[in-house]
C-alpha cells in the first residue's frame, strides 16, 4: 500500500466560493442534527451508528474507486439514498465477518442517513490530517467514557512524532497496549507503506477494540491482531493471545494509556504481578527499596512496566505521561526502576492544551530503550513544545507574523503552528549529526549526569534560559545570585504560611490571604474569607508579617509568580500555606522594592514556571525556589531609580486604596 501523505483533502465537489468546514466541526453538526432530529435519542447509540456509516464512507473511498456509492446521486430521493447505505453495510459485514457481527444492522432513519451523507461526501476520510475516527468517538461518545475512564484520544500530530522518532522499520514487531480506536497502529501502517501484520493492539473496551479492528481491516488488514483484553492482567488472556503477545517479543511499543490522579488499579491479582504494583520505601540513603506488600496504582505506572515486559532487550518504547510523573519526589521510585533496565533516549514536553478540551492535564512523552545504563553517562534528548497545533477549545491555530497577518507557505495555505515537526526534526539532527545546537528549547541534549533530583521535566533544563542569563552576566551589569545563596548570606529569610480551615471563613474581620487575593502586586481583600481574631493570633507571631515583606503565590494551578507587597494596610493578616513571605533582612544590600521588581522579570518569571511542576493535583513550585536565579543590577544609580519607580508605583496604590476605604466608611454615615 502506498504511502499516504494525510493532507486534508476534499472531493471537487466544493464551488470555489464554498470554504469546507474541518472535519471536527462538520461531527459536531452531525451530531447536533442526529440528537435533535433522528428516530434514535440515545447518544450512545448515535456513536454506535455513525461508527457504522462511517466505515461504510472509508469502505466506499478504498473499494468503490470506479463508482462511488456514498453519494447523493442528482434528484435522489432519502429512501433511494439510505437503501443504499444499507446494502453498503452489507458489503462491510460480508467483508469484514469477524469485525462486524451478522445481526449488526444501520437503524438510522433515511432523512438522517441522507443528511451525513450530504455532510461527509465531500471529504476523502482517508486522506484526512485528523484520525476520524477518533474524531467521531469523541464526538459521538462524549466525555463520558474518556473522563470517568482516563481516556484520551491522542492527537494525531503526537501520534505522528512519536512514530516517526521511534522510526519502526519494516520487519519489526510493533504492538499498543492501550490502543483506543487505534490512533498510534493506523499512522504505523501509513509509516510502513504495508507491513500489516506485525502491528498488534489491546484494549479492555469492546467498543474500541472494534472500532479499532474496522479502522484496521479498511486501512490495512491488519485486524486480526487486534485483541479486546486487559493489557495489565495477562493471566486474565486466552491461550492463543498469550502465545501471540509474549513478554519481550515487541521491537517497538507505542501508547498512551488511561491515566488520572484519581483513577486506581486496586485489583491484587493485578498488583502482585507488577513491581511497581508493590509498596516502595525510601530509605536513609534516599535510594527506594521494594516490599512484599502491594498498593493501589494509577494505572499509567503499571503500564510503564507492562511496556517495558513487552520489548525485546534493545528494542524502544514512547508512552506519554501526566507531568507529574517527571518531577514528583514521590515517583522517584519509579525512576529507579526504569533506569535499572532502559535509558532514556527522550523526553518531549507537551504544552498544556494538547489534551483540551478533554483535559488540562500537563504531559509529556517518554522515550526508553531496554537496555541497562551500565553507569556510563550518554546524552538525553529533550525538547519543549509550546504550539501544538490548537488552542484550548480544539481549534486550530496557524502562525502569524508580528503584525498579526497569516504567515504562508508557498502554495499560499496557512501553516498550522505546531511545533513537533520542528522538535522531531532535531531529534532527526542528532541520530544524522551525533550532535544537536544546544540555543533551542526545541530540541537539545542533557547529559544523564547532569540530571538533577530524578527531575525529567525538559523545562527544567530550558537552554534558552541558560543561554540569557549567561548573556547577562558576561555584560558585567548583573549579579546573578540564586535564592539559596541569597538566604545563605543571610539577605533574606523565607517562610510559608498556613491553612486556617475554611469553617472559620466569614466569622472574623482578620484577612485571609490565599492566593487569588494576590494582583498586582496588592493584596486585595476578600471580607468573606475573613477569620476570627483568636485564629489571628495563633498564627501571628509563627507568620510573622511585617511592612514590606514580599509575598510569593509558590501553589496553585494558574497563579503561580503572583507577588505582593505588604503595606501598613496589611499588616495584620494571615496568609495561605501556598504563599511564602520573603523578608529583606539588610534593605541596605537589598531593597524590598528591588526583590519585588526582580521576582516579576520575565527571566525571573519564565524561571519560575519551567520550575514549576504538577505533584499529584496541584501544581507547586516546591523549595526549587532556592534554584531561582536574580540578575541583580550592579550598577547604583539603576538600583535607585528601580527603587524609586516601584516606591512612586506602592505610593499611588496605598493612596487610592486610602481614599476608597475612606469613601465606603463614609458612605455608612449617609
Amino acid at each position: 500500500m502506498a504511502r499516504r501523505n494525510f493532507t486534508p483533502k476534499t472531493l471537487d465537489l466544493f464551488t470555489p466560493t464554498l470554504i469546507p468546514l474541518s472535519l471536527p466541526e462538520v461531527f459536531k453538526q452531525i451530531h447536533y442534527y442526529l440528537y435533535s432530529n433522528s428516530n434514535i435519542p440515545r447518544a450512545e447509540r448515535l456513536g454506535a451508528e455513525m461508527v457504522r456509516i462511517l466505515f461504510c464512507k472509508i469502505f466506499d473511498e478504498t473499494h468503490n474507486r470506479g463508482g462511488k456509492e456514498f453519494v447523493i446521486r442528482p434528484n435522489e430521493g432519502s429512501q433511494a439514498i439510505g437503501g443504499r447505505i444499507r446494502r453498503l453495510f452489507e458489503k462491510v459485514k460480508d467483508s469484514y465477518p469477524d469485525v462486524f457481527g451478522k445481526e449488526e444492522k444501520i437503524y438510522l432513519d433515511e432523512e438522517s442517513i441522507r443528511y451525513v451523507v450530504e455532510k461527509l461526501q465531500n471529504y476523502v476520510l482517508t486522506e484526512t490530517e485528523r484520525d476520524v475516527i477518533g474524531e467521531a468517538f469523541q464526538a459521538f461518545w462524549g466525555p463520558g467514557l474518556r473522563g470517568e475512564k482516563g481516556q484520551f484520544f491522542t492527537p494525531r500530530n503526537v501520534v505522528r512524532l512519536c512514530v516517526e522518532m521511534l522510526n519502526p522499520e519494516p520487519g519489526e514487531r510493533i504492538i499498543d497496549p492501550a490502543c483506543g480506536s487505534g490512533g498510534f497502529l493506523v499512522e504505523v501502517l501509513s509509516h510502513l507503506r504495508g507491513s500489516f501484520y506485525n502491528v498488534y493492539g489491546i484494549d479492555k473496551e469492546i467498543d474500541l477494540v472494534k472500532i479499532c479492528k474496522a479502522y484496521m481491516a479498511i486501512v490495512g488488514d491488519g485486524y486480526t491482531n487486534i485483541f479486546c483484553a486487559d493489557s495489565l492482567y495477562p493471566e486474565s488472556w486466552s491461550e492463543s493471545m498469550r502465545e501471540v503477545i509474549a513478554d519481550e517479543s515487541f521491537d517497538v511499543v507505542l501508547t498512551n494509556p488511561p491515566f488520572g490522579a484519581r483513577i486506581f488499579i486496586e485489583d491484587q491479582r493485578i498488583l502482585k504481578g507488577y513491581e511497581l504494583g508493590h509498596k516502595w520505601v525510601k530509605e536513609r540513603t534516599d535510594k527506594w527499596r521494594i516490599t512484599n506488600s502491594v498498593s493501589k496504582q494509577v494505572p499509567q505506572i503499571l503500564f510503564i512496566e507492562r511496556c517495558l515486559r513487552l520489548l525485546k532487550p534493545g528494542g524502544r518504547m514512547a508512552i506519554v505521561l501526566p507531568d507529574g510523573v517527571f518531577g514528583n519526589p514521590s515517583d522517584r521510585y519509579v525512576w529507579e526502576f526504569i533506569l535499572e533496565i532502559a535509558r532514556i533516549l527522550a523526553i518531549i514536553s507537551l504544552p498544556p492544551e494538547t489534551f483540551l478540551p478533554s483535559t488540562h492535564t500537563k504531559t509529556s512523552v517518554l522515550f526508553l530503550e531496554k537496555t541497562g545504563n551500565n553507569g556510563g553517562d550518554y546524552e538525553i534528548f529533550m525538547g519543549i513544545a509550546d504550539k501544538v497545533g490548537h488552542d484550548k477549545n480544539g481549534k486550530m491555530i496557524f502562525k502569524m507574523d508580528r503584525n498579526g497577518n497569516y504567515i504562508l507557505d508557498s502554495g499560499g495555505n496557512k501553516i498550522v503552528d505546531d511545533d513537533l515537526p520542528l522538535i522531531t526534526s532535531k531529534y532527526r539532527e542528532l541520530l544524522e549529526n551525533g550532535t544537536v545546537q544546544q540555543t533551542s528549547r526545541l530540541g537539545f541534549t542533557v547529559k544523564f549526569s547532569e540530571i538533577r533530583n530524578y527531575v525529567f521535566i525538559p523545562g527544567y533544563y530550558d537552554p534558552e534560559i541558560k543561554q540569557k542569563l549567561k548573556e547577562m552576566e558576561e555584560t558585567d551589569e548583573y549579579r546573578l545570585r540564586t535564592i539559596k545563596e541569597l538566604v545563605e548570606q543571610g539577605l533574606i529569610s523565607i517562610k510559608r504560611g498556613h491553612e486556617v480551615g475554611s469553617k472559620y471563613y466569614g466569622m472574623g474581620e482578620i484577612p485571609f490571604v490565599r492566593t487569588s487575593d494576590i494582583v498586582n502586586w496588592e493584596i486585595k481583600i476578600d471580607p468573606v474569607k475573613c477569620i476570627p481574631e483568636e485564629i489571628y493570633e495563633k498564627y501571628r507571631e509563627r507568620q510573622d508579617i511585617k511592612e514590606n515583606d514580599v509575598l510569593l503565590v509558590t501553589d496553585g494551578t494558574f497563579l503561580i509568580g503572583r507577588t505582593a507587597i505588604v503595606t501598613p494596610f496589611d499588616e495584620k493578616i494571615v496568609i495561605q500555606s501556598h504563599i511564602r513571605r520573603i523578608r529583606c533582612l539588610k534593605p541596605d544590600q537589598l531593597h524590598p522594592y528591588l526583590l519585588l521588581y526582580l521576582l516579576n522579570t520575565e527571566i525571573v518569571q519564565k524561571q519560575i514556571e519551567e520550575k514549576t511542576f504538577v505533584q499529584a493535583t496541584i501544581s507547586t513550585l516546591g523549595d526549587r525556589l532556592y534554584e531561582i536565579v536574580l540578575p541583580l543590577p550592579t550598577d547604583k544609580e539603576t538600583v535607585s531609580r528601580i527603587i524609586n519607580e516601584v516606591s512612586q508605583i506602592i505610593r499611588m496604590k496605598m493612596e487610592a486604596r486610602k481614599k476608597m476605604d475612606d469613601l465606603m466608611r463614609s458612605g455608612k454615615e449617609w
